[in-house]
């Protein structure tokens, strides 16, 4: 559960209508709104297959003895 499920929702952003902003607000509401949108993860990007490093991983080694003679053949 939430601890804001009680309380009321404010809202993000508050548009206020009639009077022009100065270009330093008009600058910092840009920057601010590109620095959300930035940390902002892309759910609709996935890793190719062709840039996924698991497959240079190797499986753990078994112990024990001639097990490392065993390391050195291909797999099966």
């Amino acid at each position: 559960m939430n601890e804001r499920d009680g309380d009321e929702r404010r809202p993000v952003l508050r548009v206020v209508h009639g009077g022009e902003p100065a270009p330093e607000e008009l600058a910092a509401l840009v920057v601010a709104l590109n620095a959300v949108a930035a940390a902002a993860p892309d759910p609709l990007r996935t890793t190719s297959g062709w840039a996924d490093r698991g497959a240079l991983l190797r499986s753990p080694l078994d112990h024990g003895p001639g097990r490392w003679v065993a390391s050195a053949r291909p797999a099966r």
